[in-house]
């Protein structure tokens, strides 16, 4: 009871902070992050009251695995957009930029941090700095996705932006697992070159290859069906089916075989909508279909987030030194490499701001980085503190780099007028049924 509790107040919470909100023009999923902040534990949570909000971090983390459904659902509607007809025009302007951004973000960052740790060598341990320079090249792609969604974001720059979106999780997986390793190695004095190079590559094959069998099958059961709304349900069975696989961990000799979600599910999309002629159709209704879900992953995420972090001087000098070089690093990358492949004026300076949001990637390698002796803890509060921080801006700059590059069109007056116009006739309807009546 308690939980389906929690996820009404939580689902109720979000769609209402929207309309606080919307009357700023603020992205909807800023409002659904602010509306888990307030309900969280530590705010109205701490009321103890279930029915307000989360009472410990403990009744937020029993939902986790919404979060890892809504993240299933969002890597499959990216991975749609890896049709291979878009992809002819922008493939490899994409995977350009989508490596140099995040190569770029890592090594600024590991520069800062790394010349941090010599002048303040109590404040950030070497490995942490390492590892913390790996995780700033992730990109959450769910805060983008819906800021995409929401205002029907459409041009060059969206075009290039979600394959880049995607690509992240490749490239961070990448130099996170190198930069781990070798942080690892600086710890404990010995290299291992299993963990720093042939894990992450099993990992990055075996979730492609995961997929694209997935993909597979989903093309052939649908074909069994005629009615789309028993498609539609095989779909999200396949989503939650390749989900729960890619948290398998096979251990195979000293080498360890896993899965990325992410990279499972977009490959999962991927294949699904080159191979069958019924894709469009059911991304549209399974789109549909997720948006509770997509809001109830954006609640969560704000309930989660530990603003006791905002106690500890330290973890806020080196936040903040973090921020602002990740952003750096992502907005030089996307720049120079956009103009390098020839990308028009408005992507070369606006696509940099669009990967600023930052969340479920990098907190799950946090996960991972907590196996640092003495650091994991260091690491995890402060990616909380940027997470915090670019989770309720980044949507915002999202939204302005994509308006003002005009894939974001302001709605027109006869469109508003219409809608007016659609609000008073069902305001005025019940008095002409009353009148009818009499």
């Amino acid at each position: 009871m308690v939980a389906l509790l929690s996820i009404a107040v939580a689902i109720f919470a979000g769609l209402m902070m929207t309309r606080v909100l919307g009357r700023f023009k603020l992205p909807d999923v800023t409002a659904y992050l602010i509306a888990g902040v307030l309900i969280g534990p530590f705010l109205l949570g701490r009321l103890g009251v279930h029915g307000l909000g989360f009472v410990n971090t403990e009744s937020v983390e029993k939902l986790g695995y919404f979060s890892d459904m809504a993240l299933g659902f969002i890597a499959f509607s990216i991975g749609s957009e890896f049709n291979l007809t878009a992809v002819k025009h922008t493939g490899k302007q994409a995977a350009v930029i989508g490596v140099v951004q995040a190569v770029m973000a890592a090594v600024l960052v590991d520069l800062s941090l790394i010349l941090l740790h010599f002048i303040f060598p109590d404040a950030i341990s070497l490995p942490a700095a390492i590892t913390l320079g790996a995780i700033a090249s992730a990109t959450a792609p769910a805060a983008t996705l819906m800021v995409v969604r929401q205002y029907k974001a459409k041009g060059e720059l969206t075009s290039l932006l979600l394959p880049i979106v995607a690509l992240d999780d490749a490239v961070g997986l990448v130099l996170f697992a190198v930069s781990f390793g070798i942080a690892r190695a600086i710890s404990s004095g010995s290299p291992d070159l299993i963990s720093i190079l042939v894990n992450p590559v099993l990992e990055i094959i075996f979730s492609l290859l995961l997929g694209a069998l997935a993909g597979l099958v989903l093309k052939y059961l649908e074909t069994m069906f005629h009615s789309n709304t028993n498609r539609l349900a095989m779909t999200i069975a396949f989503i939650f089916l390749t989900v729960a696989l890619s948290m398998l961990k096979i251990p195979v000799g000293p080498v360890t075989i896993g899965f990325s979600s992410l990279l499972v599910c977009m490959m999962l999309g991927t294949l699904f909508v080159n191979i069958s002629p019924l894709a469009e159709d059911l991304m549209g209704r399974a789109n549909r279909w997720s948006s509770p879900l997509l809001v109830l992953f954006f609640v969560l995420s704000g309930a989660d987030l530990n603003l006791t972090v905002f106690s500890q001087g330290t973890i806020i000098l080196i936040g903040i030194v973090y921020i602002i070089v990740r952003c750096l690093g992502k907005y030089i990358g996307a720049s120079l490499s956009a103009r390098a492949m020839g990308c028009s004026e408005k992507v070369v300076k606006y696509l940099g701001i669009t990967l600023f949001p930052q969340a479920g990637v990098a907190l799950g390698m946090c996960v991972t980085a907590a196996q640092l002796p003495g650091d994991g803890p260091l690491i995890r509060n402060i990616v909380l503190f940027a997470v915090l921080v670019y989770e309720i801006v980044g949507p915002l700059m999202t939204k302005w780099a994509l308006t003002k590059a005009g894939d974001i069109q302001p709605k027109t007056q006869e469109l508003l007028s219409r809608r007016q116009k659609k609000l008073e006739e069902v305001k005025d309807k019940p008095l002409l049924q009353k009148k009818s009546r009499r």
